[in-house]
């Protein structure tokens, strides 16, 4: 429910808080007073575009904030939390900011946020009547959803919309793997000459590194057999060689460790020195001795490398990369031979679910119709006691030749407010007021299964009194029942009835005209009750009737 609603600087409202409680609150006062002001600054909450205008004249910039309590409504917290916004003791906080200059400016729960997310959550939980934005009513898709809840069909429209996702699924799948085999078949002898090409030589990985590491050995051969001889002489070979002249140095520092243990140490030092040096030595000396001077093998190697060269340079850079390509062509061949059979099931699977979603809305269709018919004639029953004799109200299904997401038609609701008149969209019906009181006869109808929280309506008394008026009266005390209903009226009749009753008045403060609410009770509201009735409110008749429509 609507908790609070604060405006400020906002037309003629200068700083106001209005404090709602749940049933039936009015809003009343004399005309232009500003009751429809405060409507306009609710509707910036549910996405009404936003003007500088509003501004009241004098300050920087107006703001409008609504506190609603959607504890019960797990619903909206769980979009708000899609939405990137986290709730606060189950309390839902919207406010937009209106410039006088500037940039306008919109918080969902203290954080910042888009006109857009504050409207939707804002529509999600407001039903605003009374002007042609954000009545979810007048919307094709909000009366096809309203329809499904009265016929109990909401299980088979989520069947159908089941059934049709997964189908778009499948047609986007099947799209894709014939646009890939297209696409495969245009380049499949290219793709065969790529693969042929790498296949017959037959590289293996780190083959280039390992071939240019022995070229270099077979390049300079006799460098490195002429080299390694000479190392391995000159450190284990020679008569003179490193390794004995070591051993001499050893066994002498050996005596004088004798005289003085702390050479031990360097003894050790250099009896290392010359296990390396052998170990270095002898392995230089096999080392010398395995190295060929191989003309052919060196020729091979130079032609392998040129092989493996051009490889990388058509499919490279790396070699890792052209084994890559390679395996890439190779599964996009093994699709081209797999793809009729895939393919013939991925088809056949459209076919099933195409089935399922003709049964599933072929059952919603059904559903529909018997919904229509019961839900016209209970709407049309109702009018004549709102003040619209000749009115006549149908709902439409409109086939399609496309099954949708929605299913196989869609939904209008019409209605004509005059005798004789052909039905026409609720869109376009003139009277704000007539459209007012449409949607009350369908609020009173469908009340159980409307998820809109809260309903707002403006202007539902325009040319209305006597009987007709203690009908809207009664009508709107139902739909209060189970709902949160806001109505901003003249009619004594509805201001007696409710739970909560405002009075808006016009005051002025340093030369400047103000809004300004208060909640009236007690003697106050029997006199508000009895100015509404038309008599003279300090009247004993007037504040007597007033007692009377109160119960007081």
């Amino acid at each position: 429910m609507l908790v609070e609603l604060r405006i400020r600087d906002y037309a003629v409202v200068d700083d106001l808080t209005l404090e709602l409680r749940p049933g039936l609150n009015v809003l009343t006062g004399e005309t232009g007073a500003g009751k429809s002001i405060i409507v306009g600054a609710l509707s910036l909450l549910l996405g009404e575009r936003a003007s500088s205008d509003v501004v009241r004249t004098g300050a920087e910039r107006a703001t409008v904030e609504a506190v609603f309590d959607v504890d019960a409504l797990p619903e909206i917290g769980a979009l708000a939390e899609e939405r990137g916004f986290r709730l606060d003791d189950g309390l839902l906080i919207l406010r937009r900011e209106v410039a006088a200059e500037g940039r306008n400016r919109a918080w969902v729960c203290g954080s910042p946020a888009t006109a857009g997310v504050v409207g939707e959550l804002g529509s999600a939980l407001v039903d605003l009547h009374g002007q042609h934005e954000h009545q979810t009513l007048l919307r094709p898709r909000d009366q096809r959803a309203i329809l499904d809840s009265f016929g109990g069909a909401e299980g088979a429209a989520a069947a159908v919309a089941e059934f049709y996702a997964e189908l778009q699924g499948l047609r986007h799948q099947l799209d894709e793997r014939e646009e890939r085999l297209r696409d495969v078949e245009s380049r499949a002898d290219f793709l065969r000459f790529q693969l042929a090409e790498v296949d017959d030589a037959h590289p293996q990985p780190g083959e280039d590194e390992s071939l240019e590491a022995e070229l270099g050995r077979h390049e300079h051969s006799e460098e490195l057999i002429q080299g390694a001889g000479a190392v391995h002489d000159g450190l284990y070979g020679d008569d003179d060689s490193i390794a004995d002249r070591l051993g001499a140095l050893i066994r002498a520092l050996e005596r004088l460790a004798r005289f003085d243990p702390e050479l031990a140490a360097d003894v050790e030092s250099l009896s290392d020195a010359l296990i390396a040096v052998t170990e270095v030595g002898r392995r230089m000396g096999s080392y010398a001795s395995s190295v060929e001077h191989d003309p052919e093998r060196l020729e091979e190697v130079r032609v392998r490398l040129d092989r493996l060269f051009r490889l990388k340079r058509k499919y490279g850079p790396e070699l890792a990369d052209v084994l890559s390509t390679a395996q890439r062509v190779r599964e996009e061949l093994e699709d081209l031979d797999d793809a009729d059979h895939d393919l013939d099931l991925l088809r056949k699977r459209i076919e099933e679910v195409h089935g399922h979603l003709r049964e599933a809305a072929a059952a919603l269709s059904e559903l529909r119709r018997a919904a229509a018919e019961g839900l016209g004639a209970r709407v049309a029953a109702v009018l004549p006691e709102l003040g619209l004799p000749g009115a006549s109200f149908e709902v439409r299904l409109i086939t399609h030749e496309m099954i949708s997401a929605g299913g196989a038609e869609s939904v209008e609701f019409l209605v004509a407010t005059n005798k004789g008149f052909e039905p026409m969209p609720l869109s376009r019906i003139a009277s704000g007021g007539e459209l007012s009181r449409v949607m009350l006869a369908l609020k009173s109808i469908l009340a159980g299964v409307d998820r809109v929280p809260v309903l707002v309506f403006d202007e539902i008394d325009a040319g209305i009194g006597g009987v007709v008026a203690g009908a809207v009266a009664r009508k709107l005390a139902d739909v209060a029942t189970r709902h949160q209903v806001f109505v901003v009226t003249h009619l004594a009749q509805v201001a007696s009835t409710a739970a909560s009753h405002l009075l808006v008045e016009k005051g002025e403060g340093d030369g400047i005209t103000s809004t300004e609410v208060r909640l009236l009770e007690g003697e106050a509201r029997v006199e508000e009750i009895a100015r509404m009735l038309g008599g003279d409110p300090d009247s004993a008749t007037s504040k007597k009737h007033a007692r009377e429509l109160l119960g007081a």
